[in-house]
C-alpha cells in the first residue's frame, strides 16, 4: 500500500497501511533497525503521535537501537479506518496478521501490552511459524467478566463507561485524569498531558466504550498453555490497572515463560522511571542474538555479582573493604566490559551471564 509521510512530527514518520478483509485500512509505522518487534495495538494508540510523545518516543528510541519496532493503530483508532466488524479477539488477531504480513519479515517478535497480550498470544498459537518470541507487559489471561467480579467492581466499571460516554475527547479534566492517574500515577506534568492528549486523539467516545467492553470479554486461558515460542512476561509491581497477581498467573500459564517484576507503579514504564531501563534492557536482551560473554577478572566477577544482587555502592565498598571512590571507578570499568550504560542494564546483563550467583 502507498505510504503517507507525516510533516507534523519532529521526526519523519512514514505511515503505511495494511488492509483487513472488510477493506478497512490499518495504519502502521516502523522505527529503528534490527530484528522486527511488532507492538500489538493496545488501547489509545496513534502512530503519528508516538514520535512527539514523551511517553512513547523514549520507547521507540531506546528499543529502536537494536530492533525494528513496528506499531499500528487498531481499527477505529488513530489513523486506521473503521468497519462494522465486532471488536474482540478475532478482530484484533486479524489486524495483527495483516500488519505482520505487511512488514515482509518471515518471523517477528510480538510485544503485547495490557489488553494486547491476548491477541499476541492468540496469534502466536495460531501462527507459530511466524512468531520468534513473545513479550507480554502488564497483561492478563481473561477480562473482567471472566473473573467473577463483585457487584461493586461491576458498578465501578459501568460508572467508568458512563464517564467516558459523557466526556471523552472533550478535554474534560475529570475524564482524562481518571485514566491518567491510574495508568501513570508517577508521571511528570508533560507525560500526564501527553497521555491526556493521546486519549483525545486516539478515538471518539463511542469507540472508546466499545473497546472497553470488548476488553472485558477477552479470554486466552485455553490458548496460553499452547504457546510454543520463548516468552518473557513483565509486570509493574504496583500496577493499578492490572494487578501483579494477574501477571504472575499469565506467566505461570505459558510453558517456560520468564517473569520479571518491574519496580514501578506505572502501567506504562516511563523514561525517568528506573523500571524503564530494566524493561528495555530485558526486552532487548531477550530478543537479540546472544552476545559473547566478556572476559572478567575474579574481582570483576565478584563485583558484578554484588551489583546483580542489588547492593548499592556503600554496601559493595563495605563488602570488599575498599573506598566508595574505588567502587565507582571499578563499576565504570565493569560497565564498559559488560557493554552497558548504567546499573539497571548491568543488573540485567550480569544475571543473563549467571554472575548473580558468583
Amino acid at each position: 500500500m502507498p505510504a503517507a509521510t507525516s510533516s507534523s512530527a519532529p521526526q519523519t514518520a512514514e505511515i503505511r497501511f495494511a488492509q483487513v478483509a472488510s477493506g478497512a485500512r490499518i495504519a502502521w509505522a516502523r522505527h529503528g533497525r534490527g530484528p522486527v518487534l511488532v507492538r500489538v495495538a493496545h488501547w489509545m494508540t496513534h502512530v503519528e503521535h508516538d514520535l512527539r510523545s514523551p511517553i512513547w518516543k523514549p520507547w521507540l528510541d531506546r528499543l529502536g537501537r537494536g530492533l525494528e519496532v513496528v506499531r499500528y493503530d487498531e481499527r477505529g483508532c488513530g489513523l486506521s479506518g473503521s468497519d462494522d466488524v465486532p471488536l474482540g479477539l478475532d478482530a484484533s488477531t486479524e489486524e495483527l496478521s495483516a500488519v505482520v504480513a505487511a512488514t515482509g519479515a518471515p518471523r517477528v517478535a510480538l510485544l503485547g501490552q495490557s489488553g494486547a497480550a491476548a491477541p499476541a498470544i492468540a496469534y502466536a498459537v495460531r501462527h507459530p511459524e511466524r512468531v520468534s518470541h513473545l513479550v507480554l507487559l502488564g497483561g492478563y489471561l481473561a477480562g473482567l467478566l471472566h473473573q467473577s467480579p463483585s457487584t461493586q467492581t461491576l458498578a465501578f466499571h459501568e460508572a467508568s463507561l458512563r464517564l467516558v460516554e459523557l466526556g471523552w475527547g472533550r478535554r474534560d479534566p475529570a475524564v482524562q485524569q481518571f485514566f491518567t492517574t491510574r495508568f501513570i500515577p508517577d508521571a511528570s506534568q508533560d507525560e500526564a498531558r501527553a497521555l491526556n492528549e493521546q486519549q483525545r486523539l486516539s478515538c471518539g467516545a463511542a469507540r472508546a466504550v466499545q473497546i472497553m467492553r470488548a476488553r472485558t470479554l477477552l479470554d486466552v486461558r485455553a490458548l496460553a498453555p499452547l504457546v510454543q515460542c520463548p516468552t518473557l512476561v513483565l509486570h509493574a509491581e504496583g500496577d493499578q490497572i492490572v494487578p501483579l497477581s494477574m501477571g504472575r498467573d499469565l506467566a505461570a500459564a505459558i510453558p517456560g515463560a520468564r517473569f520479571v517484576t518491574l519496580p514501578t507503579r506505572n502501567h506504562i514504564p516511563l523514561a525517568a522511571d528506573p523500571a524503564f531501563e530494566l524493561f528495555c534492557q530485558s526486552v532487548s536482551s531477550f530478543l537479540r542474538p546472544e552476545r559473547a560473554a566478556p572476559q572478567l577478572t575474579p574481582r570483576e566477577r565478584e563485583l558484578a555479582a554484588l551489583v546483580a544482587q542489588g547492593q548499592d555502592n556503600l554496601q559493595i565498598a563495605t563488602h570488599l573493604g575498599v573506598a566508595d571512590k574505588t567502587v565507582r571507578n571499578a563499576l565504570s570499568s565493569l560497565y564498559a566490559k559488560l557493554e552497558v550504560e548504567g546499573r539497571p542494564q548491568a543488573v540485567v546483563r550480569a544475571r543473563e551471564l549467571g554472575l548473580d550467583a558468583a
